[in-house]
């Protein structure tokens, strides 16, 4: 006798179950489940069996009846589709995503460019799904009546329906963005996918081997029973399974609970790859179970209908535990797919339906607003699935109800594919095409549906839901959309808009709109123009979430990073209020600048960076020319000299490593700037530039940080990719200070040579004087006998014989270098020091300080006295411009078996020890512009290593009062028996 359940007891375990399911959203919201789950592939995958519903827990036993092996084609077709994701769901997702589109009809608005294409989408598909909702609900019921043995529970649909009113809202509509995913809700669906693979295995396990006694028993069964396996033959012989196939693989992403699983919903991109085999191997474990199931109702002759026999298998067998497994599974695939097609439905309505007729004011709080506008739909659209089940009085198959929703949405299949592999499709064609094909699907297909009369007559002929015709009304509304769209597209032309976001849709994208000029010149003047739709705070907050999406500061000004703010914000306001009012919202209150006072070009820019994206993707040809274009932008990369390209406005569209190198600014904070905004000296020095009529400006001074630069500029016209009427620049910059410093020296040489030549003639035309005043002195001196005439003549003497030594040295020192000098003679120290304080007493500017000469006349080093002497002639003269007036300088000698050292020590301002290391590097001075070449302590070195010496440096000498400063120069020691050949 079959068994019957109460439905008290029912109603226990469907709270129980979704308090359960409650329990997985709210752990997930709270944290309580790894991150490693959420983002794991097997989530997502399973999170995509939302399509499994209650049809194909129930209805595909029913298709598995009547159209036998063909009740396949509802998992097959979905297969074909994930099997196809990298050209056909990748594709989808990359849009989705990029510009937050949160449906189908955000897809459509967006791509056509149509408010119309939106609200028509949304008001067919909340037509189209109804059946399919209606059907989630009649399952229940028919479940509840099948385990009670009662009828008439309109109650526990309704009952049903408010229960999942609640979920919805609880755990589906706590966020109004889309780009604030629902992780509880992803995990709620996967677990809703275990439960639902676990029972119908279960119930196909029970059947094979407890009704059957395992494969042997049931193939007895079969040998004895051949009308069943012939039953499910036939129809693929000639039935409707073609069209069967195409209607479930359109279902794979056009469906709104599939849209919104497989792209809103998606938690990690890379899932979807393993989706693309996960999901047909979950589908394909549940179609497992259906034949046994059907058979295992025919040998027990279950009394429901085929539709029903994962449920009456348990009555029929007696089985309570499994009749409670199946009534569980039923509702898990009922609950599932409504809560997300009522989410996904809810949001299409919003923002394509009430958002474009009412929009609130910027006073109110728009988020609560939309939030709470979002829950209404949600519980509107749930009540009326509950009012088209009533209207329908439970009277349909669960098969003619699914194929009716399932032939209403493959309508948006011929759309879908428009908007990623026909760029030519217009939203006239779009729209025209989607009418023509609801009105067909709705003339033979819904209407007949929901009259209760056996026929319905329309212009002389009977229209009737038919299982046997119900295959040639979807062809005809599926060709009626394709020829409409096709022909109406072909003859008209599309709008600018629609060609942007074509090209933006498109599969093999690397395209960018133009570069256009925005009339905001900041985020904070972003902030305030939106603030007039959105509110302040509401627009603060969207600008400030844009701008970290970006990561970029508040205070960015570069307009390539504006473009991109402007881009961000319609994608962030599109995920929130849909992409027709996000566009308007922008387009007004967010403008470029047009006419006389902007113009249009490519962004390269942007185009170079989605290049680099799609770098690995590129073959063939496409990747030769990238080739060439990496193997440019490397030459002009890497060129030894800065190259700045400007677009005609003066933004800077290229920078490059010498330019970086040269100015010290690093290329991603200039790229898409302005050069107004450079900072000084080039911005200036770049203006002056380019407004001047000269191709070239050579030697232009530039000091930076005290440190004088001098540049040679070049440069040349080069015109923009789409803008006719105007060209950019290309800038070169030349460093030619090394340069200009050498020419400087060797100039300063030339002057010490004349002055050499100019003082040996100086000292021969004075030497006779000389020579005849202090001959004259003498004999004043010899003869006179007043002692006050023999002192004056002592004097003259003395100081003839101190202008000798005076001429003497500027004769030996414009000699130094010459190569007829011994190298390697006997070096007096103390004298050479003597001398350079001489020449070195000849110029009067500087610091009055006292030369302290300690060196011992014995300490005699091997060398070149003269360059010795220009040694201490470029230490001392250092010394003094570094100490103050009383300071004293002190040079002293000691000496070992091998060496002498020489030390110069002051009492000047020390050396920074930051600069220690670059003191004797050639044209490094610390001296101001002008006056000094930095090139002394450099030809000091030079000298000390031709002498095989060493120079060290100790600074500050008094750690005290951090003054002072030390020069140690080791030179070889003078010996008479290794210089013997020169003794």
């Amino acid at each position: 006798m079959p068994m019957s359940f109460d439905l008290s007891q029912l109603l226990l375990i469907s709270i129980i179950y979704l308090i359960l399911l409650f329990g997985v959203a709210w752990m997930t919201e709270h944290g309580l489940v790894p991150r490693a789950v959420l983002r794991h592939p097997a989530t997502y995958t399973l999170s995509l069996g939302v399509y499994a519903s209650a049809w194909a827990f129930y209805g595909t036993i029913g298709l598995a009846y009547q159209y036998g092996y063909g009740f396949l084609t509802y998992y097959l077709g979905v297969c074909g589709a994930f099997l196809l994701a990298p050209v056909l769901l990748s594709p989808i997702l990359r849009i989705t995503r990029t510009y937050q589109l949160s449906s189908l009809a955000d897809l459509f608005s967006f791509r056509f460019r149509s408010t119309w294409a939106g609200t028509l989408t949304t008001l067919f598909m909340l037509v189209g799904v109804l059946p399919l909702l209606a059907l989630q609900i009649q399952a229940v019921a028919d479940s509840v009546q099948i385990l009670t043995q009662e009828s008439g529970h309109g109650t526990v649909a309704l009952g049903f329906c408010v229960l999942i009113i609640l979920f919805a809202i609880l755990f589906g509509a706590r966020h109004i963005s889309a780009r604030e995913k629902h992780e509880g809700l992803v995990i709620a669906i996967a677990f809703e996918s275990l439960v639902k693979l676990i029972s119908i295995a279960a119930i196909g396990l029970y059947a094979l081997y407890v009704v059957f006694d395992g494969p042997a028993g049931l193939q007895l069964w079969l040998d004895s029973n051949q009308e069943a396996l012939k039953t499910l033959h036939t129809p693929l012989q000639e039935g409707p399974w073609r069209t069967l196939l195409l209607v479930f693989f359109s279902a794979a992403f056009v469906m709104p609970h599939m849209y919104h699983m497989a792209f809103t919903e998606n938690l990690n991109p890379r899932a979807l790859g393993t989706a693309s085999w996960g999901l047909p191997l979950f589908l394909l474990l549940m179609s497992l179970a259906v034949p046994p199931i059907l058979w295992a109702g025919l040998h027990l002759g279950v009394p429901t209908n085929p539709e029903y026999f994962s449920l009456g298998l348990g009555v029929a067998a007696g089985s309570e535990w499994l009749s409670l497994l199946a009534f569980v599974g039923g509702l898990s695939a009922a609950s599932g797919l409504i809560i997300v097609v009522t989410l996904a439905l809810s949001g299409m309505v919003l923002n394509h339906m009430v958002l474009p007729l009412y929009q609130p004011s910027a006073d109110n709080n728009i988020y609560r607003w939309l939030l709470w506008t979002r829950r209404t739909l949600i519980a509107a659209i749930i009540m009326a699935s509950y009012g088209f089940y009533r209207l329908l009085g439970a009277e349909q198959d669960l098969a003619n109800l699914g194929i009716a929703s399932f032939v209403a949405t493959v309508q948006f299949l011929p759309g879908t594919l428009s908007v990623l592999y026909w760029p030519q499709a217009n939203r006239r064609g779009f729209i025209s095409g989607l009418i023509a094909g609801m009105l067909v699907w709705a003339i033979t297909l819904l209407l007949p549906l929901v009259t209760s009369l056996p026929g319905l007559q329309l212009f002389g002929l009977t229209l009737s839901f038919n299982a046997d015709t119900w295959h040639l009304a979807a062809i005809s509304s599926l060709a009626v959309n394709v020829v409409v769209l096709t022909l109406i597209s072909l003859f008209t032309q599309r709008s600018n808009e629609e060609q942007s976001a074509a090209e933006a849709c498109s599969v093999d994208n690397v395209s960018r709109p133009q570069r256009m000029q925005l009339m905001a010149s900041s985020p904070q003047e972003f902030a305030q123009q939106l603030a007039k739709p959105l509110g302040n705070k509401t627009a603060q907050y969207e600008v400030e979430q844009a701008l970290r999406d970006l990561k970029l500061p508040f205070d960015e000004h570069r307009p390539y990073a504006l473009r991109r703010l402007r881009d961000r914000l319609e994608a962030n306001l599109s995920g929130l209020m849909g992409p027709s009012v996000a566009q308007d919202i922008i387009e007004t209150f967010l403008p470029f600048k047009m006419g006389r006072d902007g113009y249009v070009t490519e962004d390269i820019h942007f185009i170079e960076n989605r290049l680099e994206d799609y770098h690995s993707r590129l073959t063939g040809l496409a990747a030769e020319l990238d080739a060439l274009r990496r193997y440019h932008r490397q030459t002009l990369q890497d060129l030894p000299m800065g190259v700045c390209s400007l677009a005609q406005d003066n933004e800077v569209l290229m920078w490059n490593r010498a330019m970086q190198a040269l100015t010290g600014i690093e290329a991603d904070s200039v790229i898409g700037s302005r050069l107004t905004s450079l900072a000084g000296p080039w911005g200036d020095l770049l203006e002056r530039f380019v407004e001047d009529q000269s191709s070239h400006l050579h030697k232009q001074k530039l000091v930076i940080d005290g440190q004088t630069q001098w540049l040679s500029l070049h440069k040349a016209a080069i015109d923009e990719p789409g803008y006719v009427g105007g060209s950019g620049l290309v800038l070169l910059i030349e460093d030619q200070t090394e340069n200009q410093m050498l020419e400087e020296e060797l100039m300063h040489s030339e002057r010490l040579a004349s002055i050499g030549r100019l003082a040996a003639g100086v000292a021969h035309e004075i030497g006779n004087p000389i020579t005849g005043i202090a001959c004259l002195a003498q004999n004043l001196r010899d003869e006179s006998e007043q002692l006050e005439a023999r002192e004056a003549s002592e004097q003259i003497i003395e100081q003839t014989r101190r202008v000798s030594r005076i001429v003497q040295s500027l004769v030996n020192f414009a000699h130094v270098g010459s190569r007829h000098q011994n190298p390697n003679e006997a070096v007096d120290l103390a004298a050479c020091t003597n001398e350079a304080v001489h020449l070195l007493s000849l110029n009067r500017k500087g610091p009055e300080v006292k030369y302290v000469n300690l060196c011992d006349p014995k300490h005699l080093a091997s060398g070149d006295a003269q360059r010795l002497v220009q040694v201490l002639i470029n230490l001392l003269g250092n010394a003094r411009d570094a100490s103050r007036d009383g300071d004293s300088i002190t040079v002293s000698t000691q000496e070992n078996e091998h060496q002498v050292l020489l030390q110069i020590e002051d009492q000047g301002s020390g050396i920074d020890k930051a600069i220690m290391d670059r003191l004797f590097e050639p044209f490094f001075t610390t001296k101001e512009p002008g006056t000094g070449t930095g090139l002394g302590l450099a030809l000091v070195y030079s000298i000390i290593e031709e002498h095989y010496g060493q120079i060290t440096i100790d600074s500050p000498v008094e750690h005290t009062s951090q003054r002072g400063t030390r020069f140690t120069i080791t030179l070889p020691r003078y010996s008479n028996i290794s210089n013997g050949a020169h003794a």
